[in-house]
């Protein structure tokens, strides 16, 4: 099966471009909506917050890696150990892999940031078009939406620039401050243009208080939104952001609480396993999750051909990134803890030899499946199963929030506070939906949480949540060992606890326009591990 990745650089690409923009540009609400009749009108602001969910998948041919929040995803996903991606000219996400490049000046450590504000900014526009005490219900729902939206966002933003003790990097920066415990700053639609200009990084506190007050508005007023796209937002979301939240706040009895909420309120159940393995449907279907996000044949992203999700994450297409060299792959010890009676196992290609090689189910021929690095994802389908036309295959779906990960959140949360009770929710999740034979043979606090996040990995996998979990945690990342399938000898590196390279740092352009966060920036971790020589594992 011929790859031809190199003549779709002749594709013409998506006119949208991403227009960078620190805190500072985004500061007025007038840029967005100054009629009142905006924010009265339910159909008015219905379109305001369609841009939303268009904005998660914005692209731009500045870089291949900029197809919005799916790079968020595999950026994060990189940056852990259970994710490896095979070593390539092509691979545009090798420098977060690495801990390279990582400091203020670069140009991806800018687009994230750049990027999470303008999903701030995107809304805040509606936030700020909308009277809640004169609106319309539906517009008040509408309202409530973008601010689940902006509570993702941030919730995002905090957690990966929160500065946290690792074993590399002091929390003392250059400057001679402490930064431990700050997270980033917060613009809000009530923002001034002087207020951007002095606005330094909020603390762990301020933030979780400022995105609680969102989700709080959010489970006020949702329930009157009419559009009951899965690319928006519902109570089920709501909670399940709460639940987020308080789990990294360590509020485990409201993580718990909020998690089985959010659990009693969708209508979407556990994947099968048929859909889970489906070569056409395979995690791409947004009907199975709370909460997704969706492409079509008309989106830019979709239109570039290689510059969107399905390119990155789904190896078995002819038009994507993956299959042209740098195929994303789970780390061979990630899959050696998987029970082989776990149907999940098959979502990645057994080695030859392995009681389970042969049983993959694949969309592409034996030849070709051979051809794939062991350990391959087949998880994420193209859309139908169309690996060949990137107008039909990339038209696809990736979920920003399932209901399996409010089980584990619930689990982890109870097994904080009673390890008993947190086995006992894992096991019964794992026999009733992953394997049959699952048992928990793990006791007291550490042992049980550690079984609980082991699951959540392998569970949601690919899907960018594991970076959250090591940081949160103080858990360590291992990619040098003795039969290790990382390719990149410049990714050969093992930590002692949470990784520096997990505290982002703030953008150049930040601090050219916000006198705020100078001298409060993070650390640059670049250079802070020294990749092991392989020769020695």
């Amino acid at each position: 099966m011929k790859r031809y990745i190199k003549t779709l650089f002749l594709v013409g690409l998506s006119s949208l471009t991403l227009v960078p923009t620190s805190c500072i540009d985004e500061v007025d609400p007038t840029d967005v909506a100054s009629e009142e009749a905006i924010g009265r009108s339910a159909l008015a602001t219905e379109g305001l917050l369609m841009g939303m969910p268009m904005y998660l998948n914005a692209a731009s041919d500045d870089g291949h890696y900029m197809f919005g929040y799916g790079c968020m995803i595999h950026m994060r996903d990189v940056m852990t150990g259970d994710q490896t991606v095979t070593y390539s000219g092509y691979d545009w996400f090798s420098p977060w892999a690495a801990a390279n490049g990582l400091g203020k000046t670069y140009a991806r450590p800018s687009y994230v940031y750049n990027y999470y504000y303008k999903l701030v900014q995107t809304a805040n526009g509606l936030i700020a078009a909308v009277d809640t005490a004169s609106a319309a219900d539906a517009a008040k729902g509408n309202w409530a939406a973008a601010c689940a939206y902006r509570a993702m966002a941030y919730l995002d933003i905090a957690r990966m620039y929160e500065f946290l003790p690792n074993d590399k990097v002091s929390g003392v920066n250059a400057d001679g401050n402490d930064v431990t415990g700050l997270t980033a700053p917060i613009v809000t639609e009530q923002t001034s243009q002087e207020d951007a200009r002095n606005n330094p990084r909020a603390t762990h506190q301020q933030m979780f208080d400022f995105i609680l007050n969102d989700l709080d508005n959010a489970e006020k007023y949702i329930g009157e939104m009419t559009n009951d796209s899965k690319t928006l937002p519902h109570l089920d979301a709501v909670y399940g952001l709460k639940a987020r939240l308080y789990l990294w706040n360590g509020n485990y009895d409201k993580a718990e609480e909020y998690a089985r909420l959010a659990i009693n309120e969708t209508k979407t159940k556990p994947m099968t396993r048929a859909q889970g393995l489906s070569t056409t449907a395979g995690f791409n279907d947004i009907s199975l999750w709370m909460w997704g996000s969706s492409m079509t044949s008309e989106d830019d992203a979709v239109k570039t051909g290689i510059i969107n999700w399905t390119s990155w994450m789904s190896n078995e297409t002819t038009f994507g990134y993956a299959s042209a060299g740098p195929f994303v792959s789970i780390d061979r010890d990630l899959y050696d803890h998987i029970s082989n009676t776990d149907w999940r196992k098959l979502l990645w290609k057994a080695p030859a030899g392995h009681p389970l090689f042969g049983q993959n189910p694949w969309l592409i021929d034996e030849a070709t499946a051979e051809s794939f690095p062991d350990y391959a994802s087949l998880k994420f389908r193209p859309n139908e199963g169309n690996m060949e036309d990137y107008k039909t295959g990339a038209a696809s779906a990736f979920p920003l929030m399932r209901v399996e990960e409010m089980y584990f959140i619930e689990a982890e949360a109870a097994a904080h506070q009673d390890a008993a009770k947190g086995a006992s929710l894992l096991t019964s999740f794992m026999k009733a939906n992953r394997d049959a034979s699952y048992s928990c043979s793990a006791s007291g606090t550490d042992a049980v949480v550690d079984e609980i996040i082991l699951q959540k990995r392998i569970e949601l996998w690919g899907e960018g949540h594991t970076f959250f979990d090591i940081k949160r945690l103080n858990m360590s990342v291992t990619r040098a060992y003795k039969g290790t399938n990382v390719t990149d000898d410049n990714q050969l590196m093992n930590t002692e606890g949470r990784p520096a390279w997990m505290n982002f740092v703030i953008s150049q352009s930040e601090e050219d326009n916000n006198n705020g966060v100078i001298g409060w920036n993070s650390p640059d971790p670049t250079g802070a591990y020294t990749p092991i020589a392989r020769e020695t594992l």
